[in-house]
């Protein structure tokens, strides 16, 4: 009989990262289905295909109901992240993980170098009440161990899934085109590359920042982000080479539009941040990256398909945007470097390395007694 999973996220129409890789794991796992959708003020709660249940941030004591919506499953696939459920941290997902009579499988988005203590102990806690934890990468699971008082044997590395960008064909415009995508905010540090534009005037590349701006950043700074961002160019005199796409795209527009880029710039702020789903997708289009040396920046590019430069300095990373743009082989070389490629593997078979960690996982239950 096959296995059936539930999954409890964030998850569209809400727009975030944890959303599109619930939603795209959930697709190719359980066909869409047994989304249990975590809510936060402001998102449209009106039930979607797949949605079983809606947990909403106001909701007092929400998780008990969403654990008894978790329980018609097999397994339950749980995304986290600091701040997604209710509670101080996120705290309220411990009480669901701790009363869940099927296994779980929890997906950690993000592991603190620099946690608070409440944070440490909870993240701590989460682990031992899961079946198994997930990392999508080597560094996140090497800081988990290194940092935190938890299981080796509970730990997996599943990397991040990806879009088959490739079967897009190539689409080279008449000038060089960088691209930044994903949600916009402060953090992404996108100044600092319309900033850069100014250092390569010579080679008239069109820079285009595309995604909406961050739901959260709306509601409490509106576009003012996005304005900084028009004065910069502005005052640097690039305004002409600087094409905000402020929509959010389906699968094939974004595939389109990732396959006209010349080099993808990922200029972020982060010294943390340890999972990038743009950064894999990126890779998986076989398109040179110039960014910042993020932590999984610097595990997926270190002598793989781009180059890496120092936060905040954007005389560097115009010298490597003007590299891959302008040395003999160097763009083919970066792209080439196929041992970073077998990091970001398509969504099937992401899929299937999560329904083998399953299988395991409820091979290990005892089996109940007869009566």
């Amino acid at each position: 009989m096959a296995v059936t999973y539930g999954f409890l996220s964030t998850h569209p129409p809400t727009r975030c990262g944890l959303a599109t890789f619930n939603s795209a794991l959930a697709a190719h796992l359980n066909g869409g289905t047994g989304i249990v959708r975590v809510t936060a003020e402001g998102d449209d709660e009106q039930p979607l295909p797949g949605v079983v249940h809606t947990w909403a941030a106001r909701e007092f004591g929400g998780w008990s109901n969403a654990a008894e919506a978790l329980e018609r499953f097999d397994v339950a696939i749980v995304q986290h992240e600091y701040g997604i459920y209710p509670g101080p941290d996120g705290q309220d997902l411990l009480p669901l993980l701790r009363c869940l009579g099927v296994p779980s499988v929890v997906v950690l988005h993000t592991v603190l170098v620099r946690p608070t203590n409440q944070q440490k102990i909870l993240l701590e806690e989460i682990v031992e009440a899961a079946g198994a934890v997930v990392t999508m990468t080597a560094t996140a699971r090497d800081r988990l161990l290194a940092g935190y008082r938890v299981d080796p044997a509970k730990i997996s590395v599943i990397p991040h899934g990806t879009a088959d960008h490739m079967r897009v064909p190539a689409q080279r415009r008449a000038r060089p085109h960088l691209l930044t995508w994903g949600l916009i905010g402060p953090g992404k540090g996108i100044e600092w590359a319309v900033r850069a534009l100014a250092h390569l005037g010579d080679l008239a590349p069109t820079y285009t920042i595309a995604g909406k701006t961050h739901p959260k950043v709306l509601e409490h700074q509106g576009e003012a982000y996005r304005d900084g961002l028009y004065e910069i160019a502005d005052r640097l005199g690039v305004s002409s080479s600087v094409r905000h796409d402020p929509v959010y795209r389906d699968q094939e527009s974004l595939s389109r539009l990732v396959r006209s880029a010349d080099v993808v710039v990922l200029p972020y702020d982060s010294t943390e941040q340890v999972t990038s789903g743009v950064l894999i997708e990126a890779v998986a289009a076989g398109v040179p990256v110039v960014a910042t040396s993020f932590p999984h920046a610097v595990e997926l590019l270190t002598d793989g398909p781009g180059l890496l430069v120092p936060h905040r300095d954007h005389a560097a990373l115009a010298d490597a945007v003007r590299r891959v743009l302008t040395e003999p082989g160097l763009a083919d070389e970066l792209t080439g470097r196929t041992h970073a490629l077998a990091s970001a593997p398509l969504w099937p078979a992401v899929a299937d390395r999560y329904a083998g960690l399953v299988a395991s996982l409820l091979a290990e239950r005892p089996t109940p007694a007869m009566r």
